[in-house]
């Protein structure tokens, strides 16, 4: 097994940033750290188990109907992901909305399923997956970071306030959708910088 795997997801091919995959969550739910952190774990199990369970049975299921088998393995991991953060966090759960049950949908998942998951052992796919994972996370908490400090003043985390609310007049332009493209924006152009990605 490779550890390249596993730390190619972090910087030089992140799924939000560097291969511009998974913008509509990213956009939508980070205005809070909170928001992003739930996002990052119903992301990460969804990925990792269903293409981990994809890795396994890759040589069982026909290439006719592959993609369609891949979206019903997908599904019912967001289907279990949904229904427990339904059942022990009903405001996270009204947080995200509609991008909880998305994730059926997104490419990256279905991109790592398609071009990784249907070709490589369990180690790869399980190192891979978990990059990717981490990578994604570590973006959108990033992001909803930034643009939570700067649109509210401060970081407020399950009720605990990480950061104080130090700006007197927070520019709540931040937290608004065109927030996220800036901020999304400005990383970018510091990782291109630094030679990064």
């Amino acid at each position: 097994m490779k550890v390249q795997e596993f730390t190619k997801g972090l910087v030089k091919k992140n799924p939000v940033l560097v291969l511009a995959l998974g913008l509509c969550p990213t956009l939508a739910i980070t205005t809070r750290v909170e928001n992003a952190l739930g996002m990052a774990f119903s992301f990460a199990f969804v990925l990792i188990f269903s293409n981990l369970l994809i890795s396994a049975i890759k040589g069982f299921i026909p290439k006719d109907v592959r993609i369609p088998t891949f979206i019903v393995i997908i599904a019912s991991f967001v289907t279990i992901i949904d229904l427990f953060i339904h059942g022990y966090s009903p405001s996270l759960y009204e947080q995200l909305g509609i991008f909880l049950p998305l994730i059926t949908v997104n490419c990256i998942i279905l991109g790592r399923a398609e071009a990784f998951a249907s070709k490589r052992p369990l180690g790869e796919t399980l190192l891979d997956t978990a990059g990717m994972s981490a990578g994604f996370a570590l973006i959108i908490v990033l992001i909803s970071g930034i643009r939570e400090f700067f649109g509210t003043g401060g970081i407020v985390i399950f009720g605990h306030q990480f950061l104080p609310f130090i700006l007197s007049s927070p520019a709540t332009g931040m937290i608004l959708p065109p927030g996220a493209f800036l901020v999304m924006g400005i990383l970018l152009a510091m990782l291109k910088k630094m030679g990064v990605v």
